[in-house]
């Protein structure tokens, strides 16, 4: 029989270690040839992403070995960090220099980019026997340069294939090698609000645009013939599907009331594919995720179980690579036969079992500005009960971007928090993407308003149905979820603790430190300055040093460069002039978002002592935590 426990003290076999040792990143997969290669972080060495191949016979090699780390910097978060060429040679982009490098089995890594220079690549991809890549070059002035290039195999010059916007993502080269396709767009925008999608001729320099602009985002140009195009745009509501010629008009693919495309926060990422005999394969969002066939005989729901962060990362023949989490949590990667409609797990990450994930209770209420869509996941453990009549604490964890998404799936960091009675409930407040264009242009100038209401209505509709504890409600995120956290303890009474990482307290100081990508965000997320420097002044949470009230832990990267120390530390001192009780910790070594699985252990067991010290439980394992 369970045993009868209260909330937040349940003894659980997730400890800290394996949290951090199952949640590896991968990032992108590639068929070569019979094989199967990915790249994914490695927690254990400090977050170094490695590149691995399965063959045909089940067995793994590690194509991309220590020290070897393929991270770019390009846009500051990178992506499109590696690719392959059909004989099984890599290109990958290193870490410590920004160079990129090619290796072949059993050979040294080989060096195909100058040294010299704050010089950065990314959103690399083999095409019809030519490698591209975007390089960005940073000098005196604060926009960086960027193009999209032709890196050659022998040494010599890099070409450049396109220039003439502050960013370029998603090159696409036509089969014939004549026509380069790409998304561009400039300072205020950023890739959700304005793209343009633009096609140059390279034989002559011509350059037109086909779609986009006007408050349209066409994202990831993929040519399905010499010269036409599939891509995803929003002229309407939704990011669908179309395909132009070069000479014709956009025609819709199969439209629906959901979203195939996302927010591009990294270069390289992929929601669609196209089959040479004219299957498309794509991810649809509407809140969870799922991976259809859209064909000439009609659309096909595949059996892959990704609900949530899927990705269509390659499709060769009949076979494709889909990428994401299942609704039990489980992440990694599948590949589709896409003639028998056959399944297989390519690799997946550690995983507690079933019966101590959590299931998601998807949730939608009302707020001030609309509806309001979150998911929830209750305490869940086998083996313990709750005392009757006793409701349990929740965490409510915020994304962040604000710009992103979360799907119906939980993390082991989720089920960590779930095992020991904790309940948790991830909410897609206003600003968030799967939704729609208008659910995600709510908070259009009004970040520090609406996703504080968004958040404070979710959790309060949790507590008046029964579901959680009113006076035990914690809320937790990093980056733009920590300024979340910061407006809601400061100007709500639903939250009796807070949890910060790399948050925002300062919009003005955020708007002149951060880096060029998002270097106009806050134009659109509050307004322009100075015009707006009172609104800046009016929702910055350090401008009211004196409404921080409940106890907060703030965890902050040394090295961050999104949100620099400077931001948390001026939080840590305001909390100590006003006598509130926290705790702050910095993490040598650690940028924007935590790789290493020593601070991922160390974060995790602070996270829960600190909830414990503020709500009044022990958890087994944990050590006793004391605020300053």
């Amino acid at each position: 029989m369970p045993q009868t426990l209260p909330y937040g003290s349940w003894p659980s076999p997730l400890t800290p270690e394996a949290v951090a040792q199952s949640s590896p990143r991968l990032d992108g997969a590639r068929i070569v040839g019979d094989d199967v290669w990915w790249g994914e972080s490695v927690p254990s060495e400090g977050g170094r992403v490695t590149v691995k191949r399965k063959r045909p016979d089940g067995s793994v090699e590690t194509v991309l070995p220590a020290p070897g780390n393929a991270r770019s910097s390009v846009h500051e978060y990178g992506g499109g960090a590696w690719t392959a060429s059909d004989d099984g040679q890599l290109f990958y982009v290193e870490k410590s220099d920004q160079r990129v490098y090619s290796l072949t089995t059993g050979g040294a890594p080989r060096a195909l980019t100058p040294e010299g220079g704050d010089v950065r690549h990314g959103g690399l991809s083999w095409q019809y026997g030519s490698l591209v890549a975007v390089r960005e070059t940073h000098g005196a002035q604060r926009v960086p340069e960027r193009a999209i290039v032709r890196i050659p195999l022998d040494g010599s010059d890099t070409e450049v294939l396109a220039t003439g916007s502050v960013f370029l993502a998603h090159p696409a080269l036509s089969p014939d090698g004549r026509h380069l396709a790409w998304i561009a767009w400039d300072h205020p925008d950023m890739p959700w609000d304005a793209t343009v999608l633009r096609v140059a001729d390279l034989a002559t320099g011509d350059v037109r645009d086909l779609a986009g602009g006007d408050r349209r985002a066409p994202l990831q140009p993929v040519w399905i013939g010499d010269d036409e195009l599939l891509y995803a745009d929003d002229p309407e509501e939704r990011w669908n599907l179309f395909r132009r010629s070069l000479d014709g008009d956009p025609q819709p693919v199969a439209p629906a009331d959901a979203d195939t495309g996302g927010p591009v926060w990294v270069l390289g990422t992929r929601w669609f594919s196209a089959t040479d005999d004219g299957r498309i394969i794509a991810v649809r969002t509407d809140g969870g995720d799922e991976i259809v066939e859209i064909a000439p005989s009609g659309i096909r729901l595949l059996d892959v179980p990704v609900v949530a962060g899927a990705s269509v990362d390659d499709v060769r023949g009949s076979r494709a690579l889909v990428s994401g989490s299942d609704a039990s949590g489980l992440s990694g990667l599948w590949s589709i036969d896409l003639d028998t409609g056959a399944v297989a797990q390519v690799t997946v990450a550690d995983h507690p079992g079933v019966e101590w994930m959590p299931a998601a209770r998807a949730l939608t209420t009302g707020g001030p500005h609309g509806p309001v869509h979150a998911f929830a996941y209750p305490p869940t453990n086998p083996d313990v009960v709750a005392p009757a009549g006793e409701r349990p604490p929740y965490l409510v964890l915020v994304h962040g971007g604000p710009t992103s998404h979360v799907g119906p799936a939980p993390s082991a960091k989720t089920a960590f928090f779930t095992s020991r009675g904790i309940g948790v409930l991830d909410v897609n407040y206003g600003g968030s993407t799967g939704y729609g264009r208008a659910y995600r242009e709510r908070l259009r100038g009004q970040w520090g308003v609406v996703d504080v209401d968004d958040v404070a209505a979710a959790a309060s509709a949790l507590a008046a149905a029964g579901l959680a504890d009113p006076e035990r409600l914690a809320i937790a995120g990093g980056s733009a979820g920590g300024w979340t956290v910061l407006a809601a303890v400061t100007n709500t009474d639903v939250f009796s603790a807070g949890i910060s990482r790399y948050g925002v307290g300062d919009a003005r100081a955020l708007a002149e430190d951060t880096h060029d990508f998002e270097a106009r965000y806050l134009d659109g997320l509050i307004g322009p300055l100075p015009e707006a420097e009172a609104v800046y002044l009016d929702r910055s949470p350090l401008s009211h040093p004196d409404r921080f009230r409940v106890p907060l832990l703030i965890l902050q990267g040394a090295e961050d460069r999104v949100v620099p120390p400077s931001q948390a530390e001026a939080i840590r001192d305001a909390l100590a002039a006003h006598g509130v009780a926290h705790s702050y910790v910095l993490y040598e070594g650690e940028g924007h978002g935590f790789r290493r699985a020593e601070t991922v252990v160390d974060s995790l067991q602070r996270e829960l002592g600190f909830l414990g010290a503020v709500f009044g439980f022990e958890t087994p394992g944990i050590p006793a935590f004391a605020l300053d």
